[in-house]
């Protein structure tokens, strides 16, 4: 049987959850997760876990945050006035927005904060600074 490796299509099932135990994403209710090997899909920690195994494996994947989502960047949380959001928005904590960059790619984020005029806006990854825990089974070795 065939173990895992750089350049394979793997097909996978997972669940992952915070240190708290609640559940931030699932393949469980929908088709496997489906990437290659080593090709930058997933974050490394995940990536790392599965290598070695074989189909009907499993593994459980304490992934500290250097190897998920990395730690947050204060360079990536800006304040902007009011006035920069569209005129018919109602800001709020939580919302998420796009914001683009002079090339025309989008980059998403969230607001964080307002205050008086100014919002805070955050294009961290919602998952930086968290380690990561992942129940994973694997399906297909494509």
């Amino acid at each position: 049987m065939s173990k895992i490796k750089s350049g394979d299509t793997v097909k996978v099932h997972y669940t992952g959850q915070l240190n708290d135990g609640s559940v931030f994403d699932s393949s469980l209710q929908r088709e496997p997760l489906e990437f290659t090997m080593g090709s930058g899909q997933l974050i490394p920690g995940f990536e790392k876990a599965i290598e070695g195994l074989e189909v009907g494996d499993s593994t459980t994947a304490n992934i500290p945050a250097a190897e998920a989502y990395g730690e947050p960047n204060p360079q990536m949380i800006v304040e902007v006035t009011a006035d920069q959001l569209p005129a018919e928005m109602e800001p709020q904590v939580g919302m998420q927005l796009q914001l683009n960059q002079p090339d025309g790619q989008a980059i998403p984020v969230q607001i964080t904060g307002i205050e008086d005029d100014k919002v805070t806006l955050d294009a961290n990854h919602p998952l930086a600074g968290q380690d990561l825990t992942f129940q994973i089974e694997v399906v297909e070795i494509v």
